[in-house]
């Protein structure tokens, strides 16, 4: 499928990244939960550990939509563990660590997937035009280091001039005040006011909604 963007309207253009441009690797979700199963020794079956970390991703996503804040994937997995039996402190964060870290290589091996066949093609337009775009993206297991990666790996990361992700600001959408740095980053490269940036996302609250409210133009993208 493709995705249609009003080019000639806006000046800079601002992605949501996660079901906006890609959604997960189904492998990796396997991979990582087993990952999971098998490096803290949980007695709970795979499919008990696969809906506890679905539980606990869609539930903090809702709060940090909430609160406007970033909640880190520590606190997000210690819950997870506390959820499947294990005690906080039998968890070590040498343990979390070296989970986190084969988790963001299973992810970088297992490389998402991107939704529409023609982003690439519109990201050149953008450029040619002599416009701009940028990623805003609410990070929950995977942090926006690993997530640079990823795009670079995909091929895509030079037609964003800057990138915003949740866990290097510790604010989330739709918070006015995660805008305003998009906002504040496009002003470094040009003058251009609130009403000339499109942000498109797929989150009809955090996305469509949050953009409005701080003044921005806003396209809620097709659920795929």
């Amino acid at each position: 499928m493709n995705i249609e963007i009003e080019i000639a309207k806006y000046q800079h253009f601002s992605f949501d990244l996660w079901l906006t441009i890609i959604k997960s690797n189904p492998d990796f979700k396997v991979k990582r939960d087993q990952l999971l199963k098998d490096h803290f020794s949980i007695d709970a079956s795979f499919d008990e550990v696969r809906k506890a970390v679905r539980y606990y991703d869609v539930l903090l996503n809702k709060i940090s939509e909430k609160t406007g804040r970033h909640i880190e994937r520590e606190t997000a997995y210690l819950l997870i563990l506390n959820a499947l039996g294990k005690k906080f402190e039998d968890v070590t964060n040498v343990q979390l660590n070296l989970y986190f870290q084969e988790m963001d290589q299973l992810f970088l091996e297992n490389l998402p997937v991107i939704l529409w066949d023609n982003i690439e093609d519109q990201l050149i337009r953008i450029k040619n035009e002599g416009k701009t775009s940028s990623i805003l993206s609410n990070t929950a297991f995977i942090r926006g280091e690993t997530l640079e990666k990823m795009l670079q790996k995909l091929g895509i990361s030079s037609y964003f001039s800057f990138k915003i992700f949740s866990d290097e600001v510790k604010i989330s959408k739709p918070n006015p005040n995660i805008f305003d740095l998009v906002h504040q980053s496009v002003k470094k490269i040009k003058q251009v006011e609130k009403n000339e940036i499109l942000h498109i996302g797929d989150n009809a609250f955090a996305d469509f909604q949050g953009a409005k409210n701080f003044g921005f133009n806003a396209q809620l993208v097709e659920k795929q």
